[in-house]
């Protein structure tokens, strides 16, 4: 039975790592020959494993023709549909997600994610008919990168967009909006300014948590603890079993009512009610389901062992929704639950409480540690002695919130009881706080298969009981994490990566020993490009310091992320083309024109139009040169910042090209191509963006000179090996079948 359930959840598995999935017709034919192979016993595995496979496929390519349609994408249609889930206000910015879409337009996703700016106050179970630009979802690729796409197909959302105007048709029910209802009441409480951390325990509502919050969690590797999770569910439904176990233990319990089923029940109840409270998300849902299995494990069928259960949840969960495989949340907690399986199954002896709560945070860190590893997530070196005192902490607080929600209508009790709760966990952020100053996340540097293969049998060793033979190798195993495969650059080679920052700019230059970041990415509202990409993907690519932080000119979209870099990565040096014009904090150096020096064999070469009258012509330009090969950023200068570039004397020529101003019509002249006579342009720019870069001039000036071109847009990241005389290697390249090409 064992062998069927695994291969089973192999089918079910496998479409999350194919390059594209197979046709529709394909998915029957893998079903029908599934069905003809469970007639032989011999065959049963195989059997199994074609209708998993088939079943995930089909579900995955439904979800994938939900998708808004090519022709439909970048324009803007009047639509009316139902406001669902918990609407997040995040400074002007309301973002939402919509469902039930009616319009005249045919062929429209089933369910839409929103944003609007300067929006007004909306709840959930509203209807409104909206004027929205959608856009077919599409997100930023880049080393080591939080896949966006992947998460809006495992949400089921087939179109992102902005909206333009809008009209409330119809208010809403109270069945509907009861959830933004309470959660607007727990915001309005006050509880030491953590009323967000209240309600994100008690309804799933994470919003209300900051940026600086986020980073402490996230340092300290305790973020699941302040997402309504399969701990959250799985604690609750403990704590009511135990409950009722500790009451039949002393004789308190009554005796004609049978104690073990009894307490199954309660848990069970319990853990349903708290996930109807959190909403009943993807990960809820999961929860509750591995809940009921491991109630259902202990009531009838414990003399099955401990992996039975787990294997019958896992492939519950995954026929339920394949798609689950795409979140990180997926694999991390049926990760952290077989780990603890592993650890404690068939084990002789009790253990003493404060040995079990040691060992079995020592074995979640290090059995976790491959999946994070895989999964390009920051690693916490923090993280067993904050979870040693969070895990707990929010154990104990968690029934608390539940009990003053419950009792808010009671006059000031319910209030006074999450008062005291927001005070638990304001001193739990402080002690968070000074941990992640003591030891902040570490960012893995990117590592082949085989690495990983090595780290996960080093940690397997590790987690056997201690006898087992060859255990100790284990350590040596884990060497790869300590001291990883780099791709290191040859003595007189450069490799530069244009990232995939949106509407923006930011170029890595990494020499042997070196490291050049040519501006650091736009800020727009909460969200800090330099933050949450440049950094983590320069950190993919081995790079712990800069020698050098560029920064064109002053621009929101180039200098926008600088403040987050200089704070969370070291800057030898600070350069910029407009310094006086940063915030407060950037001490940068004026860019000084024809300024050269040398890293490994690689020269770089700065110039700046003395005569420069806007912050685009103040441009600091950076001239890259390996081998004879050249590449040219040149910010935002516009075609009289070139003309005065080409008069300088400075030798422009070069087999790269970065299109000034992300492709503008004020720049890009034909004389300037034809004297730099780039055989390549590299373009950084978003998708749909509002100042329709590239100017379709520009485009065909560079096809009327033959130009190969590279856009960020369209192409993810770009890597160029800078004195290799190669062509560029693009991030979309590397297939993924919920990935726009």
């Amino acid at each position: 039975m064992r062998t069927w359930m695994l291969a089973l959840a192999a089918g079910l598995v496998l479409p999350r790592f194919l390059p594209a999935l197979p046709g529709i017709a394909a998915c029957a034919a893998f079903i029908t020959l599934g069905v003809l192979m469970l007639m032989r016993r011999s065959w049963v595995p195989f059997g199994l494993f074609l209708l998993g496979l088939g079943w995930a496929c089909y579900q995955s390519q439904n979800a994938l023709a939900d998708r808004l349609p090519v022709s439909m994408d970048g324009r803007t249609f009047w639509i009316e549909g139902r406001v669902v889930g918990l609407p997040a206000a995040t400074g002007d910015v309301v973002r939402f997600e919509l469902v039930d879409i009616e319009s005249r337009h045919v062929g429209l996703p089933s369910k839409v994610r929103l944003s609007w700016y300067g929006g007004p106050q909306l709840r959930a179970g509203e209807r409104w008919r909206l004027a929205v630009r959608l856009k077919r979802p599409r997100g930023l690729v880049n080393p080591q990168s939080f896949d966006y796409e992947a998460w809006l197909l495992a949400r089921g959302i087939g179109a992102t967009g902005t909206v333009k105007a809008g009209e409330r048709l119809s208010a809403s029910a109270a069945a509907d909006g009861w959830r933004d209802r309470l959660r607007a009441r727990l915001m309005d409480i006050p509880a030491f300014d953590r009323q967000g951390a209240i309600a994100a325990l008690v309804v799933g509502d994470d919003s209300g948590l900051s940026r600086s919050d986020w980073q402490v969690l996230q340092d300290t590797g305790t973020v699941h603890l302040m997402v309504i999770s399969g701990q959250h569910i799985g604690m609750l439904a403990g704590l009511l079993y135990g409950l009722v176990a500790l009451l039949a233990r002393s004789g308190a319990w009554p005796r004609r009512w049978p104690w073990l089923p009894c307490a199954c029940g309660l848990a069970l109840a319990g853990a349903l009610c708290y996930g109807w409270l959190a909403g009943f998300d993807v990960p809820v849902r999961r929860a509750c389901f591995m809940v009921a299995v491991v109630l259902l494990w202990r009531l009838r069928f414990r003399h099955l062992g401990v992996w039975q259960p787990l294997l019958l949840a896992l492939n519950g969960v995954l026929l339920i929704d394949p798609l689950v495989t795409l979140q990180p949340g997926f694999w991390l907690s049926f990760g952290a639950v077989a780990v603890l399986a592993l650890v404690f199954a068939g084990r002789l002896g009790r253990w003493v409480w404060w040995k079990t709560l040691l060992r079995a945070q020592w074995a979640a860190t290090l059995g976790l540690l491959p999946f994070l590893l895989a999964l390009g997530l920051p690693v916490s070196a923090s993280s067993p002695l904050a979870n040693l005192i969070a895990v707990p902490w929010v154990s104990l607080t968690v029934p608390f919130a539940l009990l003053g929600t419950i009792l808010l209508p009671l006059g000031g009790v319910g209030e006074a009881i999450l008062w005291l709760v927001g005070g638990s966990l304001d001193l739990l952020f402080e002690l968070l706080s000074f941990i992640a100053t003591w030891r902040p996340a570490w960012f893995a540097v990117g590592l082949p298969w085989w690495a990983l293969l090595m780290i996960g049998l080093g940690v397997l060793l590790l987690l056997m009981p201690a006898g087992i033979p060859l255990r100790a190798l284990g350590v040596m195993l884990l060497l790869p994490m300590a001291f990883p495969p780099r791709m290191e650059v040859p003595e007189g080679r450069a490799q530069v990566w244009v990232l995939d920052v949106g509407q923006g700019l930011s170029v890595l230059v990494r020499t042997r020993e070196h490291a050049l970041l040519y501006d650091a990415g736009p800020r727009q509202g909460d969200f800090d490009a330099g933050e949450r990409v440049v950094l983590p993907s320069i950190r993919s690519l081995a790079v712990s310091r800069l020698d050098m932080l560029l920064l064109s000119h002053a621009d929101n979209d180039h200098s926008g992320g600088a403040q987050a870099i200089q704070r969370l990565m070291p800057v030898a040096r600070l350069i910029s083309g407009e310094p006086q014009r940063h915030a407060a904090g950037l001490d940068a150096k004026p860019c000084e024109s024809g300024e050269q020096w040398q890293w490994n064999g690689v020269r770089f070469t700065l110039w700046q139009w003395q005569a420069a009258r806007d912050s685009n012509q103040m441009s600091c330009v950076l001239l890259v040169e390996a081998n004879g090969e050249r590449i040219l950023l040149t910010g935002d200068i516009d075609q009289a910042a070139e003309q005065a570039l080409l008069h300088s004397g400075e030798k422009v020529q070069a087999q790269w090209l970065l299109l000034p101003h992300h492709g503008s019509r004020s720049s890009s002249s034909e004389s300037f191509l034809r004297a730099v006579e780039p055989a390549a342009a590299l373009i950084s720019r978003s998708f749909h963006n509002a100042f329709g870069h590239p100017h379709p001039s520009v485009s065909a000036r560079l096809t009327a000179l033959g130009t190969d071109t590279y856009d960020t847009a369209l192409d993810g990241a770009i890597r160029i090996d800078l004195g290799d005389f190669s062509t560029a290697k693009v991030q979309r390249a590397e297939r993924r079948f919920w990935r726009e090409k």
